[in-house]
């Protein structure tokens, strides 16, 4: 699907990684997967985006021929570590030589653009009909922020504030050098050894101070305790670290693997057929009907016979499942309907191009036309 509007100016890669972690938040990924940058540098300038779902010798030649900078591959490139990059090696690898050689960057979002609520798992529920969905597996909750707070002489503040800041503390959305202080009085003793910037050894002080606390990211920390103690005017200053807890999800804005649908009306596994087949673009899918009215959906792009293992639904959407699954499932008289693993998720990619062009990607985006299912029926 190339791109036919006006061109528009180029971004750095570190500011396109940026808005990806906006549309779909990195920490949101499975555990085990291994979702971000995968080849290029940040400082990259990027002009041209291609889209796909499987980086493949075809895509990335597609790329060379638009003139782009970066591949968005739906699927990670890199799962296990690289045993070699050369010309003789498993395609798996030679492909990410070929990026190299190319120029090409490659980031990939997978899990996390599943997990995040209007991502591909929304997108795909809302082709089977209104009703309420909750994930399947919810996100963990992870946020590897701290909250910082000094206690520094008043005279002291806006130094020690501007060096905690200039180190990345404070950053809040789209807000810097956020802060918030309080005074107050600190008291202490120097004793023997001490080298007190107030006061005298042996002698009780009291000192007009501020209590300042600033929000730092956990990979941030060291570098702005680091430069607090360095603005600080005191030798010892007090300092206390808050390990922050995110904050729970609202009802509706869960994210997390899959989805689980409850319709607001009952269909039977005909109308679910032509409902996926209809949000999909497919003229078949795979169908094995249980016989009873469905209400429950269980979705999951891709494959989703592991997720669903728990999940007790009257029907379950997905690519691809287990022989042996879907009889046992059909057996109980629940219906599954299977599309193919990534004809579940490539019909979402135009949908994702729109998200970062209104996220601020503004780059021309092209989605992949080389980039197709391996298995195509004849």
């Amino acid at each position: 699907m190339r791109n036919t509007g006006v061109m528009l100016p180029g971004m750095r890669l570190s500011d396109l990684i940026t808005v990806f972690n906006k549309v779909a938040p990195e920490h949101l990924a499975g555990g085990w997967d291994k979702v971000g940058l995968h080849v290029g540098p940040q400082e990259q300038p990027v002009t041209n985006g291609l889209i796909c779902i499987d980086l493949t010798h075809a895509v990335i030649d597609e790329a060379v021929e638009l003139r782009c900078e970066l591949i968005v591959a739906y699927h990670p490139p890199i799962f296990a570590p690289l045993e070699r990059l050369t010309d003789d090696g498993p395609w798996t690898q030679t492909r990410i030589l070929h990026c190299v050689r190319e120029g090409l960057s490659v980031y990939s979002p997978h899990t996390a653009l599943d997990a995040v609520r209007g991502g591909m798992n929304d997108w795909l529920c809302g082709g089977l009909g209104g009703g309420a969905s909750r994930p399947i597996e919810p996100s963990t909750s992870r946020r590897d922020e701290y909250k910082v707070v000094v206690f520094v002489p008043a005279d002291n503040e806006a130094a020690v504030r501007e060096a905690m800041a200039n180190a990345g503390a404070g950053w809040i959305g789209n807000y810097r050098a956020c802060s918030f202080s309080a005074p107050g009085e600190g008291g202490f003793r120097p004793i023997e050894g001490a080298n007190p910037a107030i006061g005298k050894v042996g002698q009780r002080e009291t000192v007009a101070e501020r209590r300042m606390e600033m929000i730092v990211s956990g990979p941030l920390l060291g570098p702005v305790i680091t430069a607090l103690r360095q603005a600080h005017p005191y030798k010892e200053p007090a300092i206390d670290l808050f390990k922050l807890e995110p904050e729970p999800a609202q009802v509706g804005e869960e994210t997390g693997a899959g989805r689980l649908l409850t319709l607001h009306e009952p269909i039977d596994a005909e109308t679910l057929a032509r409902r996926v087949k209809a949000r999909l673009g497919m003229s078949h899918v795979k169908v094995a009907s249980g016989g009873r009215s469905i209400r429950t959906i269980a979705v999951c792009p891709g494959a989703g016979g592991k997720l669903f293992e728990p999940v007790v639904a009257d029907a379950y959407v997905t690519g691809e499942m287990q022989h042996h699954h879907v009889l046992d499932l059909q057996q109980q008289g629940r219906t599954v309907v299977l599309a193919g693993h990534t004809n579940t998720e490539r019909p979402f990619l135009p949908t994702y191009r729109d998200r970062l062009m209104e996220a601020g990607a503004t780059i021309n985006w092209h989605v992949s036309e080389a980039d197709r299912a391996p298995m195509q029926i004849v």
